[in-house]
């Protein structure tokens, strides 16, 4: 059985959207994974179908009703019960590699997609949900986010990516950004492909990637840097890991 993912979200006709092209849309054709809609709206009890409400103690914007989503996600829950349950909200903890790695491992997910001023908070007391974020915007809907999510997610399913450790040296894997790329032609507009990519010695290589990475990650995103640290053994996404333990 594939790596089976559920949508909750008011806009159905958004997925797969961009995820039946390329790796992501062969893989769904494959069967390795499947990509099934819950229309949020389906859950609602007045003759309006109103799943939003006025915010409590004022402000603009309408909020997303409890009652609506906690019936959406207890009907997802019940269609698949083993799949944690992820809601897309600027509000939740970062998402990294490491997380991305222990969703694809497993039997799939469900996404609540938020919109509007975003959740009626009491959800995440009574439900099991992880609020999540993919970074420090705003978007106009959890949509775009869950397909940042899945796409993430899809291309380490097994078979997905054309070599098994395609995704081994890529930024984050390590805890660092990924080393620059260069193909042919050699010199372009004077600017020449780095000799040690053309000597042919690996170790040399390996060395230059590696001080490469450490450098761009310390200019451009120090952020990870300090968390890099000392620790140069080992990888955050566990991809490292898993390579040596083969």
């Amino acid at each position: 059985m594939g790596f089976a993912c559920q949508i909750l979200t008011l806009y159905p006709e958004m997925f797969p959207g961009p995820l039946g092209a390329s790796i992501a849309g062969r893989a769904l054709a494959e069967g390795k994974w499947s990509c099934d809609t819950i229309q949020i709206r389906d859950f609602a009890t007045d003759k309006h179908r109103s799943v939003d409400d006025t915010p409590a103690g004022g402000g603009a914007g309408m909020v997303l009703k409890p009652d609506v989503l906690a019936a959406a996600v207890d009907h997802a829950i019940a269609r698949q019960p083993g799949a944690p349950v992820l809601a897309m909200t600027p509000r939740g903890r970062p998402l990294t590699q490491d997380r991305v790695r222990s969703l694809a491992a497993g039997p799939g997910v469900t996404v609540l997609c938020g919109r509007f001023e975003g959740f009626d908070e009491r959800i995440f007391e009574a439900r099991p949900i992880e609020p999540v974020s993919i970074g420090d915007y705003i978007l106009s809907g959890g949509e775009t986010a869950a397909i940042v999510l899945l796409d993430a997610c899809i291309r380490l399913l097994p078979g997905v990516m054309g070599a098994a450790s395609s995704g081994d040296d890529e930024s984050f894997e390590t805890g660092l950004l990924e080393y620059p790329h260069y193909t042919r032609p050699v010199e372009w507009e004077g600017r020449t492909i780095p000799e040690v990519l053309r000597s042919g010695d690996h170790a040399k290589i390996a060395a230059w990637r590696k001080a490469q990475a450490e450098n761009d990650t310390r200019l451009r995103r120090p952020d990870l840097w300090e968390r890099h640290g000392g620790a140069r053994v080992g990888s955050p996404s566990g991809a490292q890991r898993e390579k040596k333990d083969r």
